[in-house]
């Protein structure tokens, strides 16, 4: 499908996103043949109590908000009505089958390679898929040999350590976090007990 849109998808837990995510999409947005880059928020596994994560609809509006002055982006619940846990192939045949017209990507930080042979289907996903894969300092070594494969595209996007999880304890202990924040993310946290 040589006209198929062009959709790169960026999964995570965005909890909260912050301005090294919305670098990140920008940069691939700018320097690939993406038409538009979803943030695929992932819903909180049932399984697991994870106090620090919150609620799947007020992660969304985060991201929402983040982008709103960014037209080629968008914020995907797609996972929130699907099986829990969410595996990434599943939600990729199900976007399939909602829109075949579009072609979706997977975005993933080089740190997750080392492990991707754990994944569930992770040969189909490489079959079938183009997978961007984005620089983090922390990357495994382990990863060379999928790095040849020809659906695997490394990109030199700059590296944005900023952690999430050091952003809710910046915010529990009362420190600033205005400048690692999108501003309308953080007017939405300050107004708020979330972290704290």
């Amino acid at each position: 499908m040589e006209n198929s849109k062009k959709i790169g998808l960026f999964f995570g837990s965005f909890n909260p996103i912050h301005i090294g995510h919305l670098i990140l999409g920008n940069y691939i947005l700018e320097n690939s043949d993406m038409e538009e880059l979803w943030f695929v928020v992932s819903p909180q596994n049932p399984f697991k109590d994870k106090k620090s994560l919150l609620k799947d609809h007020n992660r969304l509006d985060m991201v929402q908000l983040a982008i709103e002055n960014y037209p080629k982006m968008r914020a995907s619940n797609v996972e929130f009505s699907l099986p829990v846990p969410s595996y990434t192939i599943d939600t990729l045949t199900y976007l399939k089958e909602k829109h075949p017209n579009f072609s979706f990507s997977l975005i993933m930080g080089e740190d997750n390679l080392g492990s991707f042979h754990k994944w569930k289907n992770y040969e189909l996903l490489l079959e079938n898929y183009q997978i961007i894969v984005y620089p983090r300092i922390f990357g495994e070594e382990k990863q060379a040999d999928y790095l040849k494969h020809e659906n695997i595209h490394q990109i030199n996007a700059p590296i944005i350590e900023l952690s999430a999880t050091e952003i809710r304890n910046m915010i529990k202990d009362g420190k600033n976090t205005r400048p690692m924040l999108p501003p309308e993310v953080f007017e939405y946290l300050d107004g708020s007990s979330f972290y704290k």
